[in-house]
């Protein structure tokens, strides 16, 4: 992940060792991933980098920002598509990676290696696109707890509640899945109640 950070073999979140190595492996890959981890199952949105980079034979973010968006988008809409909403996702993914290479030279690394805080590491992943404050503190908590990525100042910004950082077992993941499930279907009995 960088030079100061050690961090695991592999993410566990896809039914694919390949897929899960990748995203342990490049960051470009990880920010991917949780850029297309929204209304699909982790499961889908973690695998998406994989079969994007197979497709297109990089994850190089200045190649995938210069694309024509529609060839981009048919990329996500080859079947079996990327995601469940591949035209939205394309663009989201683009606009990341022109992000990513106008910002940081391509090196998604650099959003949290050059963080010199906790509070600027959230900072810095709040700043990517698509990425609101869900994704900031589970990515946030994956660096820390997964990659080793402290900077001075992290344990304020690491998220008390369980996050998809604590996912490093297969049998983990289902839990923090099913806890998440559950913490959305009270939070609906909420909303009905009040209405």
């Amino acid at each position: 992940m960088s030079a100061t950070s050690t961090g695991p073999a592999l993410l566990p979140w896809t039914e694919d060792d390949q897929a899960n190595r990748l995203l342990a492996e490049d960051p470009n890959a990880l920010l991917i991933g949780f850029a297309l981890d929204q209304q699909v199952t982790v499961q889908k949105a973690f695998a998406g980098p994989l079969v994007l980079k197979l497709r297109l034979g990089h994850l190089d973010p200045a190649r995938i920002a210069a694309m024509p968006p529609d060839e981009l988008e048919a990329v996500f809409r080859d079947r079996p598509a990327i995601h469940r909403f591949p035209g939205a996702m394309a663009e989201r993914v683009q606009s990341l990676c022109r992000y990513l290479a106008e910002t940081y030279d391509g090196d998604g690394s650099r959003v949290w290696s050059e963080a010199t805080s906790g509070q600027d590491m959230a900072k810095r992943i709040g700043s990517l696109p698509g990425f609101g404050d869900m994704k900031v503190r589970s990515l946030v908590a994956t660096l820390i707890k997964q990659f080793g990525v402290k900077p001075d100042g992290w344990e304020q910004v690491l998220p008390a509640h369980p996050t998809l950082g604590d996912a490093d077992t297969p049998e983990a993941l289902a839990a923090y899945q099913a806890a998440k499930r559950e913490h959305k279907r009270q939070v609906r009995a909420q909303r009905e109640r009040k209405d």
